[in-house]
Parts: structure tokens; sequence; C-alpha cells
């Protein structure tokens, strides 16, 4: 099978390569962290590493299903790997599956010269027993659906000679999980692949993983999450939505049901920023999604969902390439995005359609900043490129292509 590069990923795991720190590649499933640990292991053979010291288990498949116990798996690599002194190089896939696979990694760190690489598609792999046994030797690295470019490049498209309006009303659509290039169907395949994606996460990451009782209350809560991407929200707006349909839940159940969707790597949620307090506060947060194709998949494409869709593409884009995001708070005003990534800084404003009727509302967050880091309004409208008071006006395309 033809191996996609992800160089964004891969050069992080480099980094670390052949150090004493655990390489934690976390996301959900079917985003593309077995194919980065595929990567991985080429780019040790084409360096000279010799094929028998690296040793790959991939958890999910029934051949290592005797192995799924840490002290199985301790005695098997260490009959493999045990009496050698050169390094060793061992890859887990899908770890989380191993019961107590914590004391197994944190033995091979002590009792082997070993580069240990681990994959995971629950973000509690991070807290615990793991974080207790190897605090501050572990790096964790997160693997996100695909970008808008790399989309392109998994579906064999150029830049400069694809139709780039068509290919974007795709991903919009479809989302970023790599498998899609691989299904020959149309849209009503993909939906139903992402649809049975979701299906497999939420019952093993979600319900199997945190012992949740009541599926259909939970699949209430999802949906109605899906359908207000980039709205604001909060626990008590999910509580009376659920009371309106006739079902009670407290607020502090909602966020404990967040909580599980958060750790799978379906949902995020952005906390709002007072940029005249300097301080997050601490209600009105908004949720994204990991993935718009599958929310597509599960609350179905309706045109009028586009300007949260588009949001929703910005802030995994931005989160792709590193940055913490928050949602900006200015007196009565909302800024969609503040992006920071150590001592840089951006503000993006958001706008499907700008015209002469909106233009004034949509700068008037961006213009009442009075900092000097680079402020973007975004928007799909044709000829709309420019700045007004240091405001960079940019098509949505664009952007997001040469921000990658």
């Amino acid at each position: 099978m033809h191996m996609y590069p992800r160089p964004l990923y891969l050069e992080q795991l480099l980094q670390f390569r052949d150090s004493p720190v655990v390489k934690v590649i976390t996301g959900m499933r079917r985003c593309g962290k077995s194919a980065l640990l595929e990567l991985y292991r080429d780019a040790l053979l084409n360096s000279g590493v010799p094929p028998e010291r690296i040793f790959s288990f991939n958890f999910e498949s029934l051949a290592n299903a005797d192995l799924l116990d840490y002290m199985a798996l301790y005695k098997r690599v260490m009959a493999k790997a045990g009496e050698t002194k050169e390094k060793v190089y061992l890859l887990f896939d899908e770890i989380q599956e191993v019961d107590g696979w914590q004391k197994a990694v944190n033995a091979f760190r002590v009792d082997l010269n070993a580069d240990i690489t681990i994959t995971g598609s629950n973000a509690r792999l991070l807290s615990g027993e793991l974080a207790t046994l190897i605090a501050g030797r572990y790096v964790e690295i997160r693997v996100w659906p695909l970008s808008f470019a790399e989309f392109l490049l998994f579906n064999g498209l150029k830049i400069e000679s694809c139709d780039l309006q068509k290919a974007f009303d795709a991903f919009v659509r479809q989302g970023g999980l790599p498998g899609l290039h691989q299904i020959s169907g149309g849209m009503e395949a993909r939906m139903q692949y992402l649809g049975d994606i979701f299906d497999a996460v939420l019952l093993k990451d979600v319900v199997q993983r945190n012992n949740v009782r009541d599926v259909e209350l939970l699949s209430r809560i999802i949906m109605f999450l899906m359908d207000n991407i980039g709205s604001l929200f909060s626990a008590k707006t999910v509580s009376d939505f659920l009371k309106s349909q006739g079902r009670k839940l407290s607020t502090e159940t909602v966020y404990n049901y967040l909580s599980f969707l958060e750790r799978a790597f379906i949902i995020e949620k952005a906390s709002r920023f007072d940029l005249k307090g300097k301080k997050l506060l601490e209600t009105q947060e908004k949720i994204f999604v990991c993935d718009t194709g599958i929310r597509n998949a599960v609350v179905g494409f309706r045109p009028d969902d586009i300007a949260g869709l588009l949001e929703n593409i910005v802030y995994l884009n931005l989160r792709q390439k590193g940055y913490e995001v928050t949602i900006g708070k200015l007196d009565a005003l909302e800024v969609d995005f503040i992006a920071r990534k150590r001592e840089e800084q951006i503000y993006i404003q958001v706008c499907y359609l700008l015209t002469d009727e909106n233009r004034a509302r949509e700068l008037a967050p961006l213009q009442k900043i009075k900092d000097n880091y680079p402020k973007f309004l975004l928007t799909m409208s044709p000829m709309a490129e420019g700045s007004i008071d240091g405001i960079i006006i940019k098509d949505f395309i664009k952007f997001l292509l040469a921000f990658d």
C-alpha cells in the first residue's frame, strides 16, 4: 500500500529519535497514527537501522491477542531484545488495549537500550499511572485528520491545476480522515464509511471505556453539539435542551459526557479569553468537532451550516499547526479565534460572505484590538482581499494553503 508523507508529524518523531523520552502519538481512531508509525519505521530502516532491531506490535490485531497483558508483552519483548546491547526500536500501536501497559513501557525504558514509540486513541493514555511512572519522560505528538493541503495531496490533486473550489467543497463535506482516499464510491459510500468509524469510536472509546449506560442520552448530546458547532454553549444549554425533550440531566453529568467525548478526540472545547481583563472565562465556550466529515455523517450536511463548518476548519487548521486556540471577548464584541504559539499570536475573524452590509460589523472586533499582532478576516467572497486598518482580508482557501 502506498504511504503518503505526513512531514509535520514525522519530523516531530525524528526530533526525539534515540532520546530517553517515550514518544506518545495520540489522536482519534483512523486519523493516521498507525500510518505515522509505519513512516517512522521506514525512516529508521532508510537510515540504516537493521530490521531485526525494530519490534512492531499492533494490539488491535489478533496476531497479538496473547500479548494483551503487560507481563506477557514484557516477556515476549525481552526474549527478542534482551540479549542485545545495541539500541532497539519498540513500536506499539493502540497500546491501551494491553492491560497494565504502563508497567511494561516503564520497564522497557529501564531494562533496555530502547527508543520507544506508542500510539493510543484515548487522551486518558497520558493521565494516571503513565504520568506517574514516566513523569517528564514522555512527549505527546497529537495527530489530526488531514489539513486541506494534505487532502489535496492524498487525492492526487495539484494546487496549480485542480478546481480548488470543487476540492474544497468536497473537503468541507467529507472532512480529512486519510482512509477516505481509498473509498472508490461516491459521497454516500464515504458518509457510510465515516458513520461506521464514528460508531466504532463511540462504542470502544466512549461507551465501553467509561461504562456509559444511557447510550441514547449520549447520542442526543452528541447530536445537539454537532448541530451547534461554532455557537457559544454551556452545560446548562445542553441541560435545558434535554429538558425540553423530556430528559433530565444535571450540568455535572453533561460535563462528564463532554469529557468522555474529548478524551476520545471526537470534540474539543475552546474557552473564551477576556482581552480586556487578560484572563480565561469559565462560562460560555465553543465546541468544535475533530473532523467535519464525521460531523456531517452523524447529523447530515446542510448548506445553512457552512458558517459553522468554516469556523471549525479554521480551528482544526490552527490546532494542526500547534497553536493553543481561544475565543476572544472584548466588551460586547467577540473575536472568533486568538491563536498562540510560544511568542507568536494571531487574531482571526471568519466571515462566509463579506458584503457592504456586514463589513463594518465583521471588522469591528479586530479594529478594537490595539496591539500589533497580525489580524486576519477570512472570507469566501471573491475579490474581497485587501487591508483595512492593518487588518488583512484574505481569501479563505488561499489562507489555508498558505498557512500550510
